[in-house]
């Protein structure tokens, strides 16, 4: 199951599983149009996709959405969170208590209401994996206007290794990834200017701004090491701007 698996990113993780041969329920939340194309597509291809949707800062639409993706596929054992959002820039003195609320609740309570649903039927698998999108941002503080999403990026960070100390026992991985520029995704699209983004291009040493494939092939990795020894990990996915 791909949260937010219809557009960008998500779109790229939603295919790459596809193409390896998985089985997958893509979810998307206000619009379907995506989603059908991509399972359509998917149809054609002799692989089986099936759309699903719902609002993740819900906890009643988030169980929904677990449960209904069990159902279509047959139980669930690789969950990727991927849905957030930016939703916009604000310094720190713009920031108020609704903005705050709106932008945890979309990246980090939309995280822990579907990783707390999927949890039951993950553990029901000898081997089930789950991979979180982190950010750049998370390690590094973002750019000018990010406060409250580098924030929420950085507790994924925590987020994802406390999550794999709980489930390891249970036979759950639980891995992240942090993507830096990412240009082709409606994030970038909307809240990096092309002066920011060459600004930063100019600093990354492998001389280029990351594509949505260069992070699914790496959350796809993550997702199948199958009996694997990866755990608690983050991957950066950032052409060497930032190494940890």
């Amino acid at each position: 199951m791909v949260t937010a698996g219809a557009q960008g990113i998500g779109e790229a993780i939603s295919k790459t599983l596809l193409d390896s041969k998985a089985n997958v329920a893509i979810h998307y939340f206000s619009s379907s149009a995506n989603a059908e194309r991509i399972a359509s597509e998917a149809k054609e291809n002799g692989h089986r996709a099936y759309i699903i949707s719902g609002d993740l800062t819900k906890v009643a639409e988030a169980n929904a959405m677990v449960e209904d993706a069990a159902e279509k596929l047959g139980g669930l054992d690789i969950l990727i969170n991927n849905a957030g959002s930016l939703v916009a820039r604000r310094q720190l003195g713009e920031i108020d208590e609704g903005f705050w609320k709106e932008v945890m609740d979309i990246n980090m309570s939309s995280m822990l209401f579907v990783s707390k649903a999927a949890e039951y039927f993950l553990i029901q698998n000898e081997n089930s994996a789950v991979v979180n999108l982190a950010s750049l941002a998370g390690r590094k503080g973002g750019h000018g206007g990010s406060l409250a999403y580098s924030t929420t990026k950085g507790s994924i960070l925590t987020f994802t290794r406390a999550m794999a100390a709980e489930l390891g026992p249970k036979g759950v991985r639980v891995n992240a990834v942090a993507p830096g520029l990412i240009l082709g995704t409606s994030f970038h699209n909307t809240h990096t200017t092309e002066e920011s983004a060459n600004e930063t291009i100019a600093t990354i040493p492998i001389g280029r701004a990351g594509n949505p494939y260069d992070v699914a092939r790496a959350v796809a990795y993550l997702a199948s090491e199958y009996d694997g020894f990866i755990t608690g990990a983050t991957l950066d996915i950032n052409g060497g701007v930032y190494m940890a």
